[in-house]
């Protein structure tokens, strides 16, 4: 999920710069899987770099409601659009990481039955209060989440 969404966030700001990279679908397909000589921190160095990339295409906007041209031919884009605003773009960047944080989220909540609340209170350290336990993991062990992880 962090390549799709490194690699989305690539293509939008690509989008807003006008910039053409081969996007092709084995390129799509391949922003789903991990690559038999990739490695998450891999992936994650990739994200970091696709973060500096936005951050300095950003800053050298000068009017967030500076028109972008929606791509013509592309059926998942509207054709009764001419541009989008830059704004429109990051918005929709922020909009589509979130919503995959959201699924990521879901995935880890299936997988280790923590809810938000009590997630937060083990990685912060909050005590345990009548309406609110601090995650532990189910098999009983020690570990409990750290921030990085």
């Amino acid at each position: 999920m962090i390549k799709h969404v490194a690699h989305t966030e690539r293509g939008w700001i690509d989008t807003m710069l006008q910039r053409d990279r081969d996007t092709g679908e084995d390129q799509y397909l391949d922003g789903f899987t991990l690559g038999p000589d990739e490695t998450l921190a891999d992936v994650l160095a990739f994200y970091d770099r696709v973060a500096a990339e936005t951050e300095e295409a950003v800053a050298g906007v000068s009017d967030l409601g500076q028109p972008v041209p929606v791509p013509q031919g592309v059926p998942w884009f509207p054709d009764d659009i001419e541009a989008w605003s830059v704004r429109w773009v990051l918005l929709h960047v922020i909009e589509e990481t979130a919503r995959h944080a959201g699924h990521a989220d879901i995935v880890r909540e299936s997988v280790d039955g923590a809810t938000a609340y009590p997630l937060m209170a083990a990685v912060e350290g909050w005590p345990e209060t009548p309406w609110m336990k601090p995650w532990t993991p189910a098999d009983g062990a020690d570990a409990v989440p750290t921030a990085t992880t």
